[in-house]
């Protein structure tokens, strides 16, 4: 399964928020939209990655005050990205090894999306139950052999 299978079956949402914005309204964003990062975009790039990884940072961070801070002092700064083509196997590898739970996915420099850890779980459970599905008609219509009847 590839990257853009993932994108297709969650939908292609984009969260954003820009890099001088206050920590305060990425929170209320991920609230209300129930979802666990935002795309840090500023004149037209991608320039970071805001999770609740780092929310939780900027509470710790700014104290009492931590709702003033700016998304930039604590965005994710060059997050690792996948391409629609990537399989899902090198996804998995990719958000694994860099401890990254959600991945913007770029062609090029465009977002098309963004897969979480959850997201893949979900594509997984999705791909293995046509395979058995798949799996257990074959069964069911095996043809008979010559001699068995």
């Amino acid at each position: 399964m590839l990257v853009s299978e993932i994108l297709a079956i969650k939908g292609k949402v984009l969260f954003t928020i820009g890099p001088n914005r206050p920590i305060a309204e990425a929170v209320e964003i991920m609230n209300e939209q129930d979802v666990g990062s935002l795309v840090v975009f500023s004149r037209g790039e991608m320039v970071g990655m805001l999770t609740f990884r780092q929310v939780l940072q900027a509470v710790q961070q700014g104290g009492a005050d931590w709702q003033a801070l700016q998304v930039e002092a604590v965005m994710l700064r060059e997050p690792r990205v996948a391409a629609p083509d990537m399989e899902m196997d090198e996804l998995r590898r990719l958000m694994v090894e860099h401890h990254q739970r959600y991945l913007p996915v770029m062609d090029g420099n465009t977002l098309l999306g963004v897969v979480s850890f959850h997201d893949v779980a979900k594509a997984v459970l999705e791909e293995q139950s046509f395979e058995n599905r798949m799996l257990k008609n074959y069964i069911r219509n095996w043809p008979a052999g010559e001699g068995e009847e």
